[in-house]
């Protein structure tokens, strides 16, 4: 038996990292700068295969890696200086946190005679991120590299996948080691697969319910799978329902899938969800939004028969104690799928989702609101000109509701929008987008609000020549913010109100193409305009304030709480 290759060769820490981030596989790195890493960037220089993406601001760049993670469906890789950089970043992690991503986050430390005592910039990262991350290490050895970057790599995809951080003190990347010339294995992602005993229990319980459904969310979903879940959907008149901001996981035009939910959902869908006696979840969570405030379903028995399909056995049981666990990824349940006896739907169970549908297609009329540009105009535009694989990219506000209520998804990863709320996310999770799929259209949506958290994103846009298109939902006030103040506060405004840019001129400040629209006759030429251009493009939708949401405007949600306030 031959001996391993032992051959090594002196190299120092930060060019070690890099050679291991190449054995990885890893092909893009979003960063902000910093003297703190100065021997990783120097490493990347040459580094072959290695894009590197320079962003604004580290939050924004944390954003693009947690995005870029979302379509690949590999680790994020994201580098930041020190103190504040960190501190920036941390809006990523949360988001990558709470949306089951798989993130590493690199950041530059100071220099180990300097740690303990309180030097310039200083933070114990493992006391910072320790919430917030599946793992935080810092590396005070450069030989233990390509270990501990290793190990990050599994625990970042593994089970419920998630971000973790990885401290690099400035001096350990300037020392030289000995390292193997011969590059660590990549790593392998740990998938577990689903009992055959528990499969054979979940068909039995799902082919005697008389009002089963099922609820998809969290990551991992290609075409394979989707393909695989609704056909056994399909073969059992299963109603399919979207978890919150997971809308693209199935075809939303299918005849079984029947709503979201999401944040303001559809009271009839709701009410389906109370009359099941069996709810299948697969890969969801189901936090507090999908819950409507943790109040839909009983904590922690829900009352109908439950059955929790979840990659982490952290998950199963953690609010809702399910009947039947499975442990296994949305990947690797519908696989075992394509071995389900065959079963034919009762004519109960297909009226009772043909009128499950019939109550999802009422909730898509689109409603009449205030103002001479209506926001239904601007969906009805969207679903003529956009096509089915356009990536639509959001963060949070009232705006959002429009997209997640009335955009029909059909295909797998064509929707970047974080559970988290966060806002600013829609604009970095275009770029990433873009630079990932070049050839298809990436439309972020933004209100007035949230693209300011991170428009500055815009230049890296025009850098890269990420060809995106952003609307901005102008309407000049904090939306959602806005909106819960009137409602328990009528009247009484205050920090909600925006003193905006022209949005369109700052695109063109850019070199970029920006034009405002004000008409509703003149958005489908914009979109087109905009759809057309060689760069990035920014449409500014100037929306009358009054048209707060689909559901009522500001006077009448500002009406109904003075009454409310007046009978007490």
């Amino acid at each position: 038996m031959d001996a391993p290759n032992t051959t090594t060769h002196r190299v120092s820490g930060g060019q070690l990292l890099v050679d291991v981030l190449v054995a990885e596989g890893v092909s893009r790195v979003f960063c902000v700068p910093g003297e703190s890493y100065l021997a990783v960037l120097d490493a990347l220089h040459d580094a072959p295969g290695v894009d590197v993406v320079v962003a604004r601001q580290e939050g924004g760049a944390a954003m693009m890696a947690e995005a870029d993670a979302k379509l690949t469906g590999q680790p994020g890789i994201c580098m930041v200086t020190r103190g504040p950089g960190a501190t920036n970043a941390s809006a990523g992690v949360h988001i990558a946190f709470q949306d089951s991503t798989p993130l590493i986050l690199f950041i530059g430390q100071i220099a180990g005679d300097a740690m303990g005592r309180d030097g310039f910039q200083e933070i114990d990262y493992r006391h910072m991120f320790g919430p917030l991350a599946k793992w935080v290490v810092q590396i005070d050895d450069a030989a233990r590299i390509p270990e501990l970057v290793s190990r990050a790599f599994h625990v970042a995809t593994s089970g419920r996948p998630g971000p973790v951080v990885v401290a690099l003190p400035e001096d350990m990347l300037t020392d030289l080691v000995e390292a193997p010339v011969t590059p660590v294995p990549r790593h392998r992602k740990l998938e577990a697969a689903p009992a055959a005993s528990a499969m054979e229990e979940m068909h039995r319980r799902v082919d005697v319910a008389t009002a089963p459904l099922m609820i998809v969310g969290g990551p991992g979903w290609d075409d394979d799978a989707r393909r695989r879940i609704v056909a056994y959907a399909q073969s059992r008149g299963l109603p399919i329902v979207a978890s919150f901001r997971r809308q693209d996981v199935v075809d939303n035009d299918l005849p079984n899938y029947v709503g979201e939910l999401g944040l303001g959902a559809n009271p009839a869908l709701l009410d389906l969800v109370r009359r099941s006696d069996l709810l299948l979840v697969v890969g969801a969570r189901l936090g507090e939004v999908p819950t409507a405030g943790y109040t839909l379903l009983g904590i922690p028995s829900p009352d109908p028969y439950f059955i929790h399909v979840h990659a982490s056995v952290d998950e199963l049981g953690r609010v809702y104690c399910p009947d039947l666990p499975i442990n296994a990824p949305s990947r690797a349940f519908a696989a075992a799928l394509e071995d389900a006896p065959s079963a034919t739907p009762d004519a109960g169970r297909l009226e009772r989702l043909r009128a499950a549908r019939a109550a999802y297609e009422a909730w898509q009329v689109l409603p009449v609101t205030p103002g001479d540009l209506k926001m239904a105009d601007v969906m009805r535009t969207l679903a003529a000109q956009l096509p089915d694989d356009a990536i639509i990219c959001n963060g949070a506000g009232n705006y959002t509701v429009w997209i997640h209520r009335f955009h029909r998804y059909r295909r797998p990863r064509t929707q970047l929008a974080p559970t988290s709320g966060s806002m600013g996310y829609g604009l970095p999770a275009g770029v990433a987008a873009k630079l990932r799929e070049p050839d298809r259209a990436v439309v972020v949506f933004a209100g007035d609000g949230c693209f300011q958290m991170t428009m500055q994103e815009f230049g890296t846009a025009v850098q890269y020549g990420a060809a995106i298109v952003v609307i901005v939902v102008n309407n000049g006030m904090y939306g959602t913010i806005r909106m819960h103040q009137e409602r328990h506060y009528p009247g009484r405004v205050v920090a909600t109100d925006l003193k905006n840019p022209d949005f369109a001129a700052l695109a063109r400040s850019y070199g970029a193409h920006g034009e405002v629209v004000e008409r509703p006759d003149a958005f489908g030429l914009a979109l087109g305009r905009a759809l057309a251009a060689d760069g990035p493009a920014l449409i500014e939708l100037r929306i009358d304030p009054e048209a707060l949401t689909p559901n009522a405007t500001l006077a009448q949600i500002r009406a109904a709480a003075e009454r409310s306030k007046a009978s007490r």
